[in-house]
């Protein structure tokens, strides 16, 4: 297993991570992600211990708790093995303060999650959206004291914008709080937005990838084909409303350059969607997802070989689309070349 660091945080984390979404099945959504119990959560987490994949993600969300609770109960015994990464601050009841980060809800859902989990330390807690009603210091406030009190280890960021992430370290800097140094992310070859402004910003402030859906939402499978139906099986009818949309003709495209390569390397469309993902500036860590140990398996067969730079050119080539302004006029041709971003882009 390789081995990165989180951000300039100075901690290293595997590059590839567990999701464990799969856990628990409450709910229309996480229900078809998965519904693993303790017992089979226990079996994929031993054969990502085998393998050296020590990161284990989750919410407070996540099948209503469940999924904190099933992750913890498979970690008993070996929780100093583990990294916990998880997130907070959608909402987690009926009550009008269970939702968002205000200083209530962090610490209370920080003393929850710690209970369901099983243990006296989060590794890794990341805000799961950025809260526009409560303000920015007293979140960053809140973090530096949970930090501060031995409850986080480490803080970061999920489904912010880039001005959101840079506003939220400027407040950390101001006041010398804990920063972010994680964002999980949403990054895919047919989801490449985070190349055009978060990827930059990474790299300027010290904040690895988490990338979560590396697959596109189960579209890089292997499965997905031009032309035919979903096959037997497919949940991706049940989930596509929460998915971030995709352009048919492109996706298509992508899965054409995959089978190409796949082809020529013996690796699975998966294995070649991540391997080129690990490739990319600033990711930390692959979130794979996994509802059974066939699916997991196959997913650690991402790592351990590389791509071609010239099969990486395919892939960014048929990936690719036009930035939105305020980034399209510098990869036109429209400015002078001493003024194009340092991170090659879509």
């Amino acid at each position: 297993m390789e081995y990165r660091f989180l951000g300039a945080s100075g901690f290293k984390v595997p590059v590839l991570g567990f999701g464990a979404g799969t856990f628990g099945g409450k709910g229309p959504l996480f229900s078809a992600w998965g519904n693993a119990d303790a017992t089979e959560a226990r079996r994929l987490l031993d054969i990502c211990l085998d393998a050296g994949v020590n990161l284990f993600d989750t919410a407070d969300v996540y099948s209503d708790g469940a999924s904190e609770s099933i992750l913890g109960d498979a970690l008993k015994g070996r929780r100093d093995q583990a990294i916990i990464s998880t997130k907070l601050t959608l909402r987690s009841g009926d009550g009008p303060n269970d939702v968002g980060a205000s200083r209530h809800h962090l610490v209370t859902g920080v003393e929850r999650a710690l209970k369901r989990l099983g243990t006296d330390y989060i590794d890794l807690l990341q805000l799961h959206h950025f809260d526009a009603m409560t303000p920015v210091e007293s979140v960053m406030r809140t973090l530096d004291d949970l930090v501060r009190d031995g409850k986080l280890r480490y803080v970061g960021a999920s489904n912010f914008s880039g001005w959101q992430l840079m506003k939220s370290q400027a407040i950390a800097d101001r006041f010398g709080y804990t920063r972010f140094v994680a964002n999980q992310t949403y990054y895919s070859l047919i989801g490449r937005d985070y190349e055009w402004e978060l990827m930059p910003l990474g790299l300027d402030q010290g904040i690895g990838a988490l990338v979560w859906s590396p697959l596109g939402w189960g579209r890089l499978t292997g499965k997905i084909r031009r032309g035919q139906p979903p096959p037997e099986g497919s949940r991706l009818h049940e989930t596509a409303g929460f998915a971030p949309p995709v352009e048919e003709e492109r996706l298509f495209r992508v899965i054409d350059a995959l089978d190409e390569i796949a082809a020529e390397t013996g690796k699975s469309v998966p294995q070649i969607a991540l391997n080129w993902l690990l490739q990319r500036p600033t990711v930390s860590s692959i979130l794979i997802g996994a509802r059974n140990e066939q699916q997991l398996r196959q997913n650690l067969g991402a790592i351990g070989w590389a791509l071609t730079r010239e099969q990486i050119a395919r892939l960014d080539a048929a990936s690719a689309v036009t930035p939105p302004y305020p980034y399209y006029p510098y990869w036109n041709g429209q400015f002078a070349e001493r003024n194009r971003p340092a991170v090659p882009i879509a």
